[in-house]
């Protein structure tokens, strides 16, 4: 009998690792497809009219409701401003509960970043003032980049591991396990990790009035430059 050697093991457990993350990817989409989908046709709007709105062109649409898409965050909120629905419930299913409980590794991981690092919503309300919650965490050398939002836009971050390096426009902070900060979200702003280790940390993101103004963001709490959907 030949028994596998460690690196074998890693491999096949690697294997298994990237045909979960594959599945979970494409149920999201799925779900994200789906829920696009219902709320444009429950306003009576066509493929065109929803792309017009969003700022996307039509086959984008057409491959987000089909879940063939591999769309940015940054586009997925386009489409969910649009709607006028806020992105928490662009990504829940079609018939939410009024209690609506995440297990532990069922948020959408919305984000990737090119060290490991992970963005996923773990929770948000419904609009007109939406609040999102987000579980980050950021590889050594990682950095998300974020647009300003559109005005009245808070956000709140919480340092859980490692160390964290917030920049809003022109001024820069270092924050260290247990230390938090606010600030406007309206204003350009990035997270980075510097040091060697991994760093996690909380975000709650305030939007008031979404889907009142006819408008569409730039970024939310997860922002417009980033990896989409696919590629978590």
């Amino acid at each position: 009998m030949h028994l596998a050697g460690p690196s074998q093991f890693a491999d096949a457990l690697l294997v298994q690792y990237h045909a979960l993350m594959d599945e979970t990817t494409t149920a999201l989409a799925s779900a994200i497809g789906a829920r696009v989908k219902h709320e444009r046709q429950s306003r009576r709007w066509t493929l065109d009219q929803l792309a017009e709105a969003a700022g996307v062109s039509r086959r984008m649409v057409v491959n987000v409701e089909q879940g063939a898409a591999n769309p940015s965050v940054g586009t997925l909120l386009k489409i969910s401003d649009a709607l006028g629905i806020g992105l928490p419930t662009l990504v829940q299913p079609v018939q939410a509960k009024p209690v609506k409980v995440t297990v532990q590794g069922e948020g959408a991981a919305l984000w990737s970043g090119e060290f490991g690092g992970r963005g996923v919503l773990v929770a948000g309300t419904e609009p007109p003032d939406v609040m999102e919650l987000w579980d980050w965490t950021l590889g050594p050398g990682d950095q998300h980049v974020s647009e300003q939002h559109t005005p009245g836009t808070k956000e709140l971050v919480h340092v859980l591991r490692g160390t964290v390096t917030v920049q809003v426009a022109d001024q820069m902070v270092t924050l260290q396990v247990g230390d938090a900060v606010a600030f406007s979200g309206d204003l350009p702003h990035s997270y980075a990790n510097h040091d060697a280790e991994s760093a996690r940390f909380s975000l709650a993101v305030f939007e008031p009035g979404v889907g009142k103004g006819g408008g569409t963001r730039a970024g939310s709490g997860a922002g417009a430059q980033q990896s989409g959907v696919g590629d978590v």
